[in-house]
């Protein structure tokens, strides 16, 4: 039975003998909080943002985490309304901290090994026999010294990143049956790394003791450790340095309170950045920023922040917004702690950026709206032809849903229209199930479309939308590690050709570009209708064929009729239901 939000302020009951909280966001029936968490409450960094410190109540703090955690595992909370933000100030904790749906948790050190906890920070199985739908959570800036096995197990698909984390020990980066996709940056590993059936994953800027496992498209990019190369008979690719990154701001706790680390622009990286000693650029105080909260921030109220040159920090919330988040100011962070989550309203996209220097975005969900929008997300103005090349945009986990929490659709989820932008890691998903789901219900054509110049993607995720999943029309593009399930939904072959071609190529590179490059490119299908047809998985100019590196495609489920006849522009093998893999250089 569906559950409604219970929209109370902070409160207390008195039941006999106990003591129960109650908080805006939970549902009706699982809204009971014990009253001691009221402690670890921080109402000035938004609503259910707990905050814990080394002394405190280490079997309360564990009480507090496992009832947060119920809340959010299982089928019931894959769509939920919670939105969580669990915040550790530098010190040692003895915990096991199980992180569910919508749980980001976060070390408020100046460096990983400032926030330790002994125990675990896990994401396990919670229902059925895989984490194929462990989605939307994250793990970020501390170090974990694990006491079970002396592994911590990070069993995930999309949208769930470890960043900027040390394990004193062995990962294990699935728990039972199948994971299916997941991103690990700027981080240490002292013992294995294991990938099991993990089918697809993507690491940067990260050093292990060593590496094990590997299924179909296993993607390295500046790890001194990496397995070597031998495509496509082992499913790695391996590229020896990171050419441009900045790594994402951290929220941090110092003697000057709680303020932002803006880290430096580097290139042609190897390894972690804070274990190489690298220093930050800046430091943005809190009073800099806007502290953005449910229930009382709209778009009137954020778009007057930004006028006024306010930076934003989003507290965990759902956020309707009936007007276009409008960032004009360079060098402008844009930060969402907790999953928050945004969602335009009234044919609105949620969020544009104007062509100017320097714009950081990071750590926000964006849903798709009942009314359809143009796009969710813009980078630039159409025509944008500026250079931002000393000081790029940056685009650090944003995930995009168009159905599946609800009914939604938009023409595209994310346009980048300016040249030098950098996204490190994105998931763009027109739901598959959920929600509002079907191919007359969640509309949208494209995932992602690039018309700006020099636009580097690390880890690009990307699915189930109706038209290209990826539209690349900028030159000097390059996409490192890039999977992608084409829609599980066309009702017919013919609903589903354009201009005498079958289907839709996933990857999609225009005629008229005349310079990209793509590393690790996976495509899978699944056709539950009627039998579906699919020329080409990747399409691109005859010049660029050879510059998309280490391609596989591959048939996992459904009609069994349905064929997709070659990896690129009528090249490489077919697969369907005979055969279910092939690949190519």
């Amino acid at each position: 039975m569906k559950m409604e939000c219970v929209l109370f302020n902070l409160m207390f009951l008195l039941v006999p003998g106990i003591q129960f909280c109650y908080s805006q966001s939970f549902n009706s029936s699982q809204e009971i909080l014990p009253a001691y968490s009221e402690k670890y409450y921080h109402s000035s960094l938004g609503e259910n943002v707990f905050v814990f410190e080394q002394g405190m109540d280490m079997k309360e703090i564990q009480s507090l985490i496992d009832t947060i955690f119920n809340r959010q595992s299982g089928r019931k909370s894959e769509f939920s309304k919670n939105r969580y933000a669990l915040l550790f100030k530098p010190g040692r904790y003895n915990l096991d901290v199980k992180v569910g749906y919508y749980m980001q948790v976060l070390g408020l050190g100046e460096s990983p090994e400032d926030v330790v906890i002994v125990g675990a920070v896990r994401s396990n199985t919670t229902h059925g026999n895989s984490v194929l739908t462990n989605f939307w959570r994250s793990a970020e800036n501390l170090t974990v010294i694990p006491t079970v096995d002396s592994t911590n197990i990070w069993g995930v698909s999309q949208a769930a990143p470890l960043r900027r984390v040390y394990i004193k020990g062995n990962l294990q980066l699935f728990d039972k049956g199948y994971a299916s996709g997941g991103f690990l940056a700027d981080s240490k590993i002292d013992g294995i790394v294991t990938s099991g059936p993990q089918q697809q994953w993507f690491s940067r800027n990260t050093e292990w003791g060593k590496w094990s496992g590997g299924v179909w498209n296993m993607m390295f990019v500046g790890v001194p450790d990496a397995p070597s190369e031998n495509w496509p008979d082992k499913p790695f690719t391996t590229i020896k340095e990171t050419p441009l990154i900045r790594e994402k701001p951290f929220l941090a706790y110092t003697e000057d309170g709680y303020n932002v680390k803006i880290q430096k622009l580097n290139k042609n990286t190897i390894g972690p950045g804070w274990l190489n000693h690298n220093k930050d650029e800046k430091t943005l105080l809190l009073d800099e920023f806007y502290i953005v909260k449910p229930g009382i921030d709209n778009s009137e109220s954020i778009n007057s922040a930004l006028k006024k040159g306010k930076n934003l920090l989003f507290t965990p919330g759902i956020y309707s917004l009936d007007k276009s988040l409008k960032i004009t100011r360079p060098g402008t962070v844009i930060m969402g702690i907790g999953m928050a989550t945004i969602m335009p309203v009234n044919a609105n996209s949620a969020m544009e950026i104007s062509d100017v220097d320097g714009v950081t975005v990071c750590g926000i969900i964006i849903d798709a709206g009942k009314i359809r929008s143009e796009t969710l997300f813009q980078v630039g103005e159409p025509g944008s032809k500026r250079s931002h090349e000393s000081d790029p945009v940056f685009l650090y986990d944003i995930f995009f849903r168009v159905g599946g929490p609800g009914e939604g659709s938009a023409t595209s989820c994310m346009v980048i229209n300016s040249k030098n932008v950098c996204a490190d890691h994105l998931w763009l998903w027109r739901a598959d199930h959920g929600n509002g789901v079907g191919w007359d219900k969640n509309k949208c054509a494209n995932g992602l479309i690039v018309n700006g110049d020099d636009v580097t993607v690390y880890g690009l995720f990307n699915e189930h939308f109706q038209e290209y999943q990826t539209l690349w029309n900028g030159n000097n593009g390059r996409v490192y590690f890039y999977q992608s399930e084409m829609p599980y939904d066309p009702p017919t072959a013919d609903a589903w050709k354009h201009n005498g071609i079958n289907g839709y190529a996933s990857y999609k590179v225009s005629d008229q570009v005349k310079s990209h490059e793509a590393w690790g490119v996976g495509i899978y299908n699944v056709f539950y209708n009627a039998p579906v047809i699919v020329d080409n998985a990747i399409e691109t100019p005859v010049t660029l064929e050879n510059k998309i590196h280490h391609k596989i495609i591959f048939w996992l489920n459904g009609n069994k009729e349905s064929i997709v006849k070659s990896i690129i522009n009528g090249k490489g093998g077919s697969i369907g239901i005979s055969n279910r893999k092939a690949t190519m250089d």
